[in-house]
């Protein structure tokens, strides 16, 4: 599986195309360390093959230990959902017997099967990117979405805790997401989320609750500092699956480009994204859900930080974002004449 949170949820309908296409297979989903949390109680998976290159395992270790697993289960198929060299070694040091994967890196003579980039790969969604590398196992593309699961015990612990900020069932729930793990190129500016977020706290039913990793706490917190109870700063504080838990529960997400704005529309969470650096055409919310993307001229640049003046973000303005989070909140009710 992809190594971002984001492409590992793109990447979820494998899953469930494979299953349905060997429903008798033994699937094991192999990914690195936390990210592997996301696909707990995945019913399409028999097992969750977990990996880190950090802690008490040297390198080395650790390259050993996931050959020797692969070698002990034999496995018949591997896909190779990332595009690095290192995975491709791993399965033919592993002895798995038949190797998919795309022909790119300097790694065309370590796959059995070696697929071709797609020519449109900037013009179409990752997750058909994903679907595109089935094609020579005789499996169509198809318009199987993105998809988490939860347990209903950790969406009732989600609403506990939010229950302990104040949070009543009466109450919207509204979850921003300010930042990104690939860089601030793809971040909106911080004093325009505090801007939009004193507008929501005007309706005195809306609570605000943050997200973020432990990279992104101390801008959340600048963020949030000193605006009412009814916003609540959770950022660095939850796990993975927490965070989907308590994602799922928000009646929208305002975020970037980011890995929850695909764990929100993986569970069916309404999605306003802003856009700027990256094309929402390849990693767009999959679902549904509204962005906003100026298409200035120099976007989509894929820089991890602006080099110049920063415009595609600038020219987000917070009415605009404020409209949509309001729509979202307010679908127009059917008039009848």
């Amino acid at each position: 599986m992809p190594n971002w949170i984001g492409d590992l949820v793109m990447a979820t309908p494998i899953l469930t195309d494979l299953r349905k296409a060997y429903p008798h297979a033994k699937i094991t989903a192999m990914c690195r360390s936390p990210l592997s949390d996301l696909l707990r109680q995945d019913p399409e998976i028999n097992e969750l093959f977990c990996f880190s290159k950090r802690g008490r395992f040297s390198k080395g270790a650790e390259k050993r230990a996931i050959v020797q697993k692969l070698k002990k289960e034999k496995y018949d198929l591997g896909i190779l959902l990332t595009h690095s060299f290192s995975s491709a070694w791993w399965f033919w040091l592993g002895n798995v017997k038949k190797r998919l994967g795309y022909a790119c890196n300097g790694r065309a003579l370590l796959l059995s099967e070696g697929v071709s980039l797609p020519e449109n790969l900037h013009q179409q969604h990752l997750v058909n990117t994903y679907k595109s590398l089935l094609s020579p196992l005789g499996i169509p593309s198809s318009s199987t979405a993105p998809r988490l699961f939860l347990s209903d015990e950790e969406v009732n612990n989600a609403r506990f805790l939010l229950k302990q900020h104040g949070v009543s069932a009466y109450s919207t729930i509204i979850g921003i997401n300010p930042g990104a793990a690939y860089g601030s190129a793809k971040c909106w500016l911080p004093n325009r989320f505090r801007e939009v977020t004193e507008k929501l706290l005007e309706n005195e039913e809306n609570f605000i609750v943050y997200f973020g990793d432990q990279a992104s706490a101390s801008l959340v917190k600048e963020i949030c500092k000193d605006l009412p109870p009814r916003v609540i700063n959770l950022a660095g504080l939850t796990s993975l699956r927490e965070l989907a838990a308590l994602i799922s529960i928000c009646r929208v997400l305002l975020t970037n480009d980011s890995g929850p704005m695909h764990i929100a529309d993986a569970l069916g969470t309404f999605v306003i994204a802003l856009f700027g650096s990256t094309s929402e055409i390849v990693t767009g919310p999959y679902k549904a859900g509204e962005v906003i993307h100026k298409h200035v001229k120099c976007s989509p640049c894929y820089q991890r930080t602006c080099p110049i003046d920063f415009r595609c973000m600038k020219e987000i303005e917070v009415d605009e974002v404020l409209h949509l989070i309001t729509k979202a909140l307010n679908p127009s009710k059917l008039q009848l004449v």
